[in-house]
């Protein structure tokens, strides 16, 4: 009989163990499935107002060949927001081939993002009545390309065929918008810069037209050739590549092309831990995010600033500090898609300062912290 009773004790322990298991095993699967594993419905029909879809485009693929899909609400206000999404670049055939160790190569947790930072439904969110024709990511190429690689493996850089259709089948749920938002965070900034002149094409009836650059600087000589022979872009895209500044050459060519009519606006963290790991890639084949690469970023983004302010004088820059390593002083990277309506020690939040400027009152902060030093 004495031995009855520690088994009973230990019978009961692990059953609540087990209980305790199992609820840990279901709050996980239900916030994978609230965030990396969130899916939309699929777009049947008229979209309901204020609720996001998944928009299947036929031909269009990820790199690694598998569907890709656009991601989109429609909104109360006459607004528009074609929003692209980051997540790495491929450069060259071995940065192709080597895939999800430099870019997302699929579709696989980018539905959740378009629900948070400029997206999001908040109320102090002054976007959240627009439509939103996101743009996810998964093609290597800043949404860029139309080639197919084919080295050891089949690489697809189609951002640009997928991007393309995508916009033309989606337009038809919207009407002639009056405001265009054209933005991206990362390799969606890239895009931005990128694109924006073919975005803004296909818009004719936006008279009011804002561009916002989120977090993108590499310095790399061969963009053009990149641009060329392994995404394949556009001519008139690649074309106006003629130095080792993607975004600057884009945003120049922009500027001249359309004048006032269009208000630039770039904004970046002054020493971002993502961006100097890829320029250190560039530069000497490896990954890495040290305090003299953080110092080299952040003289690499004055001089950027600078090349900006000479070339577009009423150009908008928004230079932030936040979640600062306290050992190499490197900052976080990109801001839109998550904390943009945080102050940042501004007077105005990203947020607010994209939203003045579409409103006409264009402004720059934080500059003086490129002259920070340690």
């Amino acid at each position: 009989m004495e031995n009855i009773k520690p088994k009973g004790r230990l019978k009961k322990a692990l059953i609540i163990i087990g209980i305790i298991i199992l609820a840990i095993v279901l709050a996980i699967f239900i916030f994978l499935k609230l965030t990396f594993f969130k899916t939309f419905p699929k777009l049947e029909g008229e979209p309901e107002i204020g609720k996001w879809y998944d928009v299947p485009v036929e031909i269009a693929k990820s790199s690694d060949g598998s569907k890709w899909h656009g991601i989109f609400r429609k909104g109360l206000e006459n607004k528009v927001v074609v929003y692209f999404f980051g997540g790495g670049v491929s450069i060259t055939p071995e940065t192709s081939e080597g895939g999800t160790e430099f870019f997302a190569t699929n579709m696989t947790a980018q539905d959740f993002v378009a629900q948070g930072g400029i997206g999001s439904n908040a109320e102090d969110n002054p976007f959240k009545d627009w439509s939103f024709i996101v743009i996810p990511y998964a093609t290597g190429d800043f949404h860029a390309g139309t080639g197919i690689y084919e080295g050891k493996k089949t690489v697809y850089h189609t951002g640009y065929t997928n991007y393309s259709a995508y916009v033309e089948q989606v337009k038809q749920y919207l009407e002639e918008p009056d405001t265009l938002l054209v933005t991206g965070f990362s390799a969606g900034g890239f895009a931005t810069s990128l694109l924006a002149d073919d975005v803004i094409d296909r818009f004719p009836s936006a008279e009011n037209v804002t561009v916002c650059v989120d977090s993108s600087l590499l310095l790399y000589d061969g963009w053009q050739d990149t641009a060329v022979n392994l995404w394949k872009s556009p001519v008139e895209i690649s074309d106006r590549l003629t130095t080792n500044n993607l975004v600057l050459d884009s945003l120049t060519a922009l500027h001249k092309k359309r004048g006032d009519s269009v208000k630039i606006l770039f904004d970046c963290s002054y020493r971002d831990d993502t961006l100097m790991q890829y320029q250190s890639y560039i530069n000497s084949g490896k990954m890495d995010k040290t305090k003299e690469l953080g110092d080299n970023f952040q003289r690499d983004l004055k001089e950027m600033v600078n090349g900006l302010q000479t070339n577009i004088p009423d150009v908008g820059i928004y230079i932030w500090c936040y979640g600062e390593d306290e050992n190499t002083h490197n900052t976080q990277h990109t801001i839109i898609s998550a904390n943009v309506f945080d102050r940042l020690g501004n007077d105005r939040s990203v947020g607010e300062w994209i939203y003045d400027a579409v409103n006409g009152d264009v402004k720059t902060y934080g500059v003086e912290l490129l002259d920070r030093t340690f």
